[in-house]
């Protein structure tokens, strides 16, 4: 397979662990973590072992960062697993690498992608990491003005009896943001039109309004409801997300992302703190539109992590005092901090 293919060229660039019998890693061990974490990364390989009993497979592993090289040597060391790959038939190359080294990765806001911007808008639904709360009184007589209002149960992303809402979600995912929102109202257009209601087609831009008011055709109608109640969740969605307040954010961290890639090779780290520290505002002189004190620990997280290489110095030092001044002063004057400051703090 291509995998095997590349297995020289890894074991080159990725030495693989030794086994139980040579030496360990010079870095940190397993005996070195906190209780928890020990904890987690053995419940981690537990779940490994299980998963590669059921395929079959005799692994070989490679790790990247600190903990990646604590948890592949706990996998290399349990027993269960050195009897496993004793007898089984199938090979397998296990890279394990640590998220922290692509931190860019996860607190950038990528692309133009519309589901990427519900799950991020849109609060989770109780008991589940990856979908969220739909809200659902549009589609009732209920009058009410409370959006976070609980006598309607919610809906959510995953309607897996619904094939038309299964390609419009593939859509969400596939498309930019414009085309599926385009595919969103064609979707709705053509349910209407096989219940026979009353929808007129209007070409150019999607508005979340227009979106609305061909949702409210089936208010009405329970079979036509129950026979389309996947495909309007999801536009339900779209019509949250494109009115959300975060949305108007999430673009403004992209602009700021792409113009920072654009100009990293010119700039020094200082200059961009610089052009930062005037942003930074205290809960009383902030405006809907400019950011709160968690969204300015993910951007330094960000402009960290894609400038590679720092150059140290007295102009630096001075920068970062006073980005930590001014970040200092808005936790404290946030009169209801949230549980990630309050857990920093």
């Amino acid at each position: 397979s291509a995998e095997l293919c590349l297995l020289p060229a890894l074991a080159t660039l990725l030495p693989p662990l030794p086994g139980p019998g040579g030496p360990g890693p010079a870095e940190v061990g397993l005996g070195a973590l906190p209780a928890g974490l020990r904890a987690a990364v053995r419940s981690l390989v537990g779940d490994l072992d299980s998963l590669f009993t059921a395929l079959g497979l005799r692994e070989e592993s490679f790790a990247v960062g600190a903990l990646s090289r604590v948890v592949a040597a706990e996998l290399a060391s349990y027993a269960p697993a050195r009897n496993r790959r004793r007898t089984a038939t199938n090979k397998a190359s296990v890279i394990f690498v640590d998220r922290t080294l692509d931190l860019a990765g996860a607190v950038g806001h990528h692309g133009d992608s519309l589901a990427e911007k519900i799950l991020s808008v849109l609060p989770k639904l109780p008991g589940h990491k990856t979908d969220v709360m739909v809200n659902m009184v549009g589609l009732t007589a209920l009058q009410t003005s409370d959006e976070t209002c609980s006598i309607i149960a919610p809906g959510c992303l995953a309607q897996p009896n619904d094939p038309a809402a299964k390609a419009l979600w593939e859509s969400f995912m596939n498309l930019k943001q414009k085309e599926a929102v385009m595919e969103a109202r064609r979707h709705l257009v053509e349910a209407a039109s096989r219940e026979n209601l009353p929808i007129k087609m209007s070409m150019g831009r999607v508005t979340p309004e227009q979106l609305s008011s061909y949702i409210q055709l089936f208010r009405n109608n329970l079979k036509a409801l129950e026979n389309h109640c996947g495909l309007l969740q999801l536009v339900l969605a779209t019509v949250q997300t494109l009115k959300h307040p975060q949305t108007s954010k999430w673009d403004n961290f992209l602009a700021f992302e792409r113009l920072l890639l654009q100009t990293i090779g010119d700039s020094e780290m200082p200059s961009v703190l610089n052009q930062l520290l005037p942003m930074i505002k205290s809960y009383n002189e902030r405006t809907k539109d400019d950011y709160n004190c968690e969204d300015f620990l993910v951007l330094l997280i960000y402009i960290y992590s894609v400038f590679g290489e720092i150059k140290c110095g007295k102009e630096l030092d001075t920068a970062e005092e006073e980005v930590k001044k001014a970040l200092v002063k808005a936790i404290c004057d946030e009169p209801e901090p949230s549980a990630l400051l309050q857990k920093i703090t």
